[in-house]
């Protein structure tokens, strides 16, 4: 490192900004770590990633990093709608239950198969033809035929005929589930957004420091656009999550032929009280999930069956997460 950056602030620079920028910024930044900002644009992207993923710059980085508010374990800061600390909170009791994927994973699967519409044929598809059968004794295959020609028809196999095993309309998908276990796949849902491991595992991208959940003071339920709740999420961290659930990618397998072609990754959960200002603000973003704390379940929680989503919780949510039971 020169001491031309060493005089001048450290900027705060991203991978995706990189990736995004213009020469003249990457030539910016560029100078502004000491680094050469002559070249093409692909010249000036390569030395900024290299240098970006160099132990130099996180070495600086750690060293500009302000002290944290000591906290204990079950303990998360309170964020301002800025990105600062305000204070440190406890945790509401049920954080403290324990975590079990198997009891999460069959809540998740009763909640799909209730949702699911039964469906199935026209109880007189492949029936509408005037057939006759021939009988035996002809040297040709049992099936009807239609009246005026040799062609076989309604017969399973045959062309325009019905199917021999359709789905029936009439099956119940519905699985069923104690009140008690769906109440505890809820808790061991919860307690799971609380550890990073199992956030990071999912996919979700947040900033190293920061404490899960994500509770931030209540003037976010009075953010009235999406313009403020994106600077919310920017000062926070967590917007690099918003950005990976925003890219929409072509399924794999038949289902692309089915109605469902594209398939996106889930973001953030944002869960603020019921009738706020702030729902607005946060229901337009691409793969954000609003709910208010009675909306909770362990799909919204863990979706596919896999807990520790990402979740942002206004200080007001929060509390009313004090008087549930373990």
């Amino acid at each position: 490192m020169t001491k031309k950056s060493q005089n001048k602030e450290l900027p705060n620079i991203r991978v995706p900004d990189v990736r995004k920028a213009r020469k003249a910024q990457l030539q910016e930044w560029c100078e502004a770590l000491g680094l050469d900002s002559a070249g093409k644009v692909d010249e000036l992207r390569k030395r900024l990633m290299s240098f970006l993923e160099s132990e130099e710059y996180l070495i600086l980085e750690e060293e500009e990093a302000p002290e944290l508010p000591e906290r204990k374990k079950g303990q998360v800061y309170l964020y301002s709608l800025k990105g600062g600390i305000i204070k440190v909170i406890d945790l509401p009791p049920i954080f403290r239950t324990e975590i079990r994927p198997d009891l999460i994973k069959r809540a998740v699967d009763a909640f799909r198969a209730n949702r699911r519409q039964p469906y199935g044929p026209s109880p007189l598809s492949g029936l509408k033809h005037s057939v006759s059968w021939w009988g035996k004794g002809r040297g040709v295959s049992r099936v009807p035929r239609l009246m005026d020609s040799r062609r076989a028809a309604q017969a399973p196999g045959t062309v325009g005929g019905r199917r021999a095993h359709p789905p029936r309309p009439e099956r119940d998908w519905s699985k069923k589930l104690n009140k008690k276990e769906r109440r505890l796949a809820r808790a061991s849902a919860l307690a799971a957004i609380a550890v990073p491991d199992l956030v990071a595992e999912r996919g979700h991208r947040f900033k190293d420091r920061l404490t899960l959940p994500v509770v931030v003071e209540e003037k976010v339920e009075e953010l009235g656009g999406t313009k403020e709740a994106l600077d919310l999420l920017q000062s926070l961290g967590v917007y690099e999550d918003v950005e990976r659930s925003s890219v929409r990618k072509v399924r794999a397998g038949r289902g692309k032929a089915r109605g469902r072609r594209y398939r996106r990754k889930k973001g953030p959960l944002v869960v603020l009280s019921r009738g706020c200002l702030g729902e607005r603000a946060f229901r337009n973003l691409t793969g954000v999930d609003v709910v208010d704390p009675s909306g909770l379940n362990a799909e919204v929680l863990a979706p596919g069956g896999m807990p520790g989503r990402l979740t942002l919780l206004s200080q007001k949510a929060l509390e009313e997460l004090r008087e549930w039971s373990p």
